[in-house]
């Protein structure tokens, strides 16, 4: 019997082969996995830091709050040093005036967040220039002496007098800036001041406004002989007889 079919039909049949399709969607999402990127290390730049990185922000740092810590006094430099005591980063400053003390990390949130919401919608930067790395620890009331130092009650930042606290830069009006720092000062503890860039610096409580440091270092200030008062001649004492 003679097949139906011719050969080459049946060479077009065999030479068929059956591939698979996939079913999903073809991703065009390039794949990162496949191509690696290469990446430029910085030249003279060391890749690691030999000293141990402090975690936290600078209101709550990352402190073992188990180890007791001195309450302490807040320095105030005396011998020359006007660290502090300006503005460095910002245009304007909020500085204490009266005392030394110590400002507790509340306190210091509050003072920020009244600043946030009075310049809502500004463009501006916000410097610290204090940290909270000062921990109170208080006992329970009616506790007898001797009982231990007590438990972690907060944070703290002892603060010397004279001292810039917050500091701010930005496109904003100086009464705008002054309106807000006003308000800050409020929800702070003692007397504060506004202060811009460019104003002269304390030593301790004395302003150097016209006055040099080698003028302080001075044990006694020159004064001319001439804005002297002149000194009177002395008086002759009249003897006094003695009674018979």
């Amino acid at each position: 019997m003679r097949p139906t079919t011719s050969p080459c039909l049946l060479g077009a049949f065999r030479a068929l082969r059956i591939a698979h399709t996939p079913t999903t969607r073809p991703s065009i999402i390039p794949n990162f996995a496949a191509t690696p990127r290469k990446i430029a290390a910085p030249q003279n730049v060391r890749l690691f830091s030999a000293s141990a990185s402090m975690a936290g922000n600078w209101l709550e740092p990352q402190l073992d709050r188990k180890k007791k810590m001195m309450k302490g006094r807040p320095r105030v430099a005396t011998g020359g040093s006007i660290k502090g005591t300006t503005v460095v980063w910002g245009d304007y400053g909020l500085r204490m005036t009266d005392h030394h003390r110590r400002i507790s990390a509340q306190q210091l949130k509050m003072a920020e967040d009244t600043i946030k919401a009075r310049l809502r919608g500004e463009r501006y930067r916000l410097y610290k220039r204090v940290c909270c790395n000062v921990g109170v620890y208080v006992s329970g009331n009616e506790m007898r002496m001797g009982k231990g130092k007590g438990g972690f009650d907060h944070w703290a930042a002892r603060v010397a007098v004279n001292q810039i606290v917050l500091e701010l830069r930005g496109v904003i009006h100086e009464q705008v800036v002054r309106d807000a720092f006003r308000l800050a000062g409020n929800k702070l503890p003692g007397q504060w001041e506004f202060v811009t860039k460019g104003e002269a610096p304390y030593v301790g409580i004395t302003k150097l406004d016209g006055i040099t440091l080698e003028d302080l270092k001075r044990p006694r200030r020159k004064i001319a002989t001439e804005t002297l008062p002149p000194t009177p001649p002395p008086t002759e004492v009249s003897k006094s007889t003695a009674p018979l």
